[in-house]
């Protein structure tokens, strides 16, 4: 049975997600490549939203361009792995992604097999590489700062995860704010605060957090804050994802 393998993000108007995705699936590539001894491995990337077709509508094309030439021969069957790269399990990993895989799976029919993986934030080791945005900090408080999501309990696997790195959590999109951690730590004494962005990429609320950093810094001059950078398209981060595609 031939493989592919496809990642799945949530897409943005910002130019960088889709070139550190590009770069990430290179990386994938070339795991795949060295693990299974391919010259030739297809990993491919597609979008949740912000994109001209639907989700479903992308899996479909890469699994028919990916596959053409193979389902000519007799008795062909493929499988497509899709691996959704988000962090948290909310609304578009537990509901959304499987909508649509779902959708594409009843149009590509019985030669195409799709296994939807586990999504990136269940990996156990990726607490290691948010240990590495600490690295090097002299501070004495950590706040890890995650999107945030409307589903009951999706914020919990980030919860225990700064539980174990000594950290506190603050979301963009839900609560606690950045700035009502920060104003805590500083009201227990705090002079030193990291900030880690759980996230993936660059983008609009990477820049977004950075700018709060800064007003932070202005209103708060006695404290010293050290903003990380997020996650990044990596050769460590590559091989969670084929961990979870294997």
């Amino acid at each position: 049975m031939r493989s592919a393998y496809l990642l799945v993000s949530h897409g943005s108007r910002d130019p960088r997600p889709e070139i550190a995705m590009q770069q990430l699936a290179r990386l994938v590539r070339e795991q795949v490549q060295l693990t299974l001894g391919k010259s030739i491995a297809s990993v491919g990337t597609a979008y949740l939203e912000l994109t001209p077709e639907p989700l479903h509508q992308q899996i479909i094309n890469f699994a028919r361009n990916v596959f053409a030439v193979c389902s000519q021969s007799p008795g062909f069957q493929a499988c497509l792995k899709i691996v959704p790269l988000f962090l948290l399990p909310g609304i578009h990993v537990m509901e959304d992604i499987p909508k649509e895989v779902a959708v594409a799976q009843q149009v590509l029919g019985e030669d195409v097999l799709i296994e939807l993986k586990p999504y990136l934030g269940s990996h156990s080791r990726l607490e290691q590489l948010v240990a590495k945005q600490f690295a090097g900090t002299t501070a004495t408080a950590k706040i890890i700062v995650a999107h945030g999501s409307s589903r009951a309990n999706a914020q919990q696997p980030v919860e225990a995860m700064a539980k174990k790195l000594g950290a506190v959590t603050a979301y963009w999109a839900a609560a606690p704010s950045l700035q009502s951690q920060v104003k805590a730590l500083i009201n227990s004494g705090c002079k030193q605060i990291a900030i880690a962005p759980y996230f993936l990429f660059a983008g609009g609320i990477t820049d977004a957090i950075a700018q709060t950093k800064e007003k932070l810094q202005w209103h708060f001059p006695e404290v010293i804050f050290q903003l990380a950078e997020p996650l990044g398209a990596t050769a460590q981060l590559a091989q969670l994802v084929w961990d979870l595609l294997e």
